[in-house]
C-alpha cells in the first residue's frame, strides 16, 4: 500500500498519476487524509490524557504523605475519570487505525512514469518481438485437438473428478510437463535464484501482504474449515517469507525461485479463448521473486526480462513483450511487462509470463525494510515474474512444433524428457 507520508505531501501528483489507471483517486486520497487526521488527533488526545494521569498518580502519593487527604482524593477521582477517557480514546483510536488501513488497501499502486495511458489490453505497448512464426500445413490443429489425437490430456477426466478447468495430463505430456518444470528451475538457479519448496496454502495475513486481499478474494479458493487460501501463485508464500523483516544493505539482492501448482477461480468468458489450456483453475508455474534496494530495482527488472527472454530463445518459441498500460496494470504493480508466445494454430498471442516491479507497495504492507548506509530504516522494493507458466507454454510447444509425424520436443528439453517426438 502507499505510504501515508507520500499521500500527505503529494496528493496532487498522485491524482495526476492515477489518471493513467483511469481512476479518479481524489475521493480515496482525501478519505485517507481525513482518517489520518482523525487518528493523529485521537493519538494526541490520548497521549495528553495518559500524561496527565501519570502526573496525578505521582502527586497523589506525595499528598497522602503530607496529610492532604482531601486534595489527594480529588486527584484520585480525576484519575478515575481519565482512566475511563483513555479507555474510550483507545477504542476509538483502534477503530480509526483500522479504518485508515482499510482505506489505504483500496488505493492501487502508482504507475511508473513509463507506463502508457490506456483503458484495456488493446492499449498495451509492444516493446520487443523475436522468433519466426512457423508456417503450418492446412491440417494444423489447436492444442486441444492435438491432445485428443495423441491421447495427451484428458479434460473430461478432470471434469469427472473435480470440474472444468482441471485437466489430467497423461503419458508423454505428463513427462513433458515435468521436464518443463525441471528445466525452468535449473535455468533460474543457474541465474542465481535459490530454489524453495513452499506451502500451497496461505493465511489471510499473507494474502494482504502481497495484495491479493482485499482486491482479489473473489478469485481465490478459500477453505471452509480453516481461514486459509489456496495460492494463486508462488509469489504469495515466497514474498511473505520476508514479512516483518529488516535486512542489511549487504543482503541485497534476495532472489528466490519456486515451483507450485496455482489455483484461481477465474470466472470469465466462453469460446475458443478459454478452450483447452488457455484458461485453467489449476495450473503449474515456476516463479522468480526478488527483493532489491530501491536504487537498483529497475535494473533488476530489466535483468528479469532478459532472463525470461533467454528461456524462450532456448525453447525457440516466437514471442513478444508488452508494457502494460495503466488500464491493464495489476492493482499492486508499478510497472509490468507481459510475455506472450504466438500460438500458430490458434493464430493469436497467449500470455505466458508477467514480470513486475511493485516498488515499496508490497513492502509497506509486509513491513519489509532494510538499513541503509546511514543505518536508517527504509522500505525495500519487491519484484516477481513467471519463469514460466506451464499451460500456455505447453500449448505453444504443441501447436508450433506439430508435424505430420507428431509433435517434436524442443531440443533443450530432450535431455529432460528422454524422447524427441510425441506420436
Amino acid at each position: 500500500m502507499l505510504q501515508l507520508q507520500v499521500i500527505r505531501d503529494d496528493q496532487g501528483s498522485l491524482e495526476q498519476a492515477f489518471k493513467k489507471r483511469n481512476l479518479d483517486a481524489a475521493p480515496l486520497l482525501e478519505n485517507v487524509r481525513k482518517l489520518d487526521e482523525e487518528r493523529r488527533s485521537l493519538q494526541t488526545r490520548l497521549d495528553a490524557v495518559l500524561a496527565e494521569s501519570n502526573s496525578l498518580s505521582k502527586s497523589i502519593g506525595e499528598l497522602f504523605k503530607k496529610g492532604e487527604t482531601e486534595k489527594a482524593n480529588e486527584m484520585k477521582a480525576r484519575t478515575s475519570e481519565l482512566k475511563e477517557e483513555s479507555k474510550s480514546l483507545n477504542e476509538r483510536l483502534t477503530k480509526a487505525a483500522a479504518d485508515l488501513e482499510n482505506a489505504l488497501y483500496l488505493i492501487p499502486n502508482v504507475p511508473h512514469d513509463s507506463v502508457p495511458a490506456g483503458s484495456s489490453d488493446t492499449d498495451n505497448e509492444e516493446v520487443f518481438r523475436e522468433g519466426d512464426i512457423p508456417v503450418l500445413g492446412e491440417n494444423a490443429l489447436p492444442h486441444w485437438e492435438l491432445a485428443k489425437k495423441y491421447d495427451l490430456i484428458d479434460f473430461e477426466w478432470g471434469v469427472k473428478i473435480t470440474g472444468s478447468g482441471f485437466p489430467v495430463y497423461k503419458g508423454k505430456c505428463a513427462r513433458l510437463q515435468r521436464a518443463l518444470i525441471a528445466y525452468f528451475l535449473d535455468k533460474n538457479t543457474e541465474a542465481g535464484y535459490t530454489e524453495l519448496q513452499v506451502p500451497h496454502l496461505v493465511n489471510e495475513a499473507s494474502g494482504f501482504g502481497t495484495g491479493q486481499l482485499p482486491d482479489k478474494e473473489g478469485q481465490m479458493y478459500e477453505l471452509a474449515s480453516d481461514p486459509l487460501f489456496l495460492i494463486p501463485t508462488a509469489e504469495v508464500p515466497v514474498t511473505n517469507l520476508m514479512r516483518d523483516t529488516i535486512l542489511d544493505n549487504s543482503d541485497f539482492p534476495v532472489r528466490y525461485t519456486a515451483y507450485t501448482p496455482c489455483f484461481r477461480r477465474e470466472a470469465g468468458s466462453y469460446g475458443a479463448h478459454v478452450r483447452g489450456l488457455n484458461r485453467l483453475h489449476q495450473f503449474d508455474k515456476v516463479e522468480i521473486v526478488r527483493v532489491e534496494h530501491p536504487d537498483h530495482s529497475y535494473q533488476a527488472l530489466d535483468g528479469m526480462v532478459e532472463h525470461v527472454k533467454t528461456i524462450l530463445r532456448e525453447l525457440k518459441l516466437p514471442y513478444r513483450i508488452l508494457r502494460l498500460c495503466g488500464g491493464d496494470l495489476g492493482f499492486t504493480s508499478a510497472l509490468t511487462y507481459d510475455f506472450e508466445v504466438f500460438s500458430t494454430a490458434q493464430d493469436r498471442w497467449l500470455e505466458i509470463s508477467s514480470v513486475s516491479n511493485f516498488e515499496t507497495y508490497q513492502a509497506n504492507r509486509l513491513k519489509l525494510r532494510f538499513r541503509d548506509e546511514d543505518k536508517k530504516t527504509r522500505l525495500a522494493h519487491t519484484l516477481n515474474g513467471s519463469a514460466l507458466a506451464l499451460p500456455r507454454v505447453l500449448a505453444g510447444i504443441m501447436e508450433n512444433y506439430q508435424t505430420p509425424e507428431g509433435i517434436r520436443v524442443p531440443e533443450v528439453l530432450v535431455p529432460y524428457t528422454g524422447f524427441d517426438l510425441i506420436n
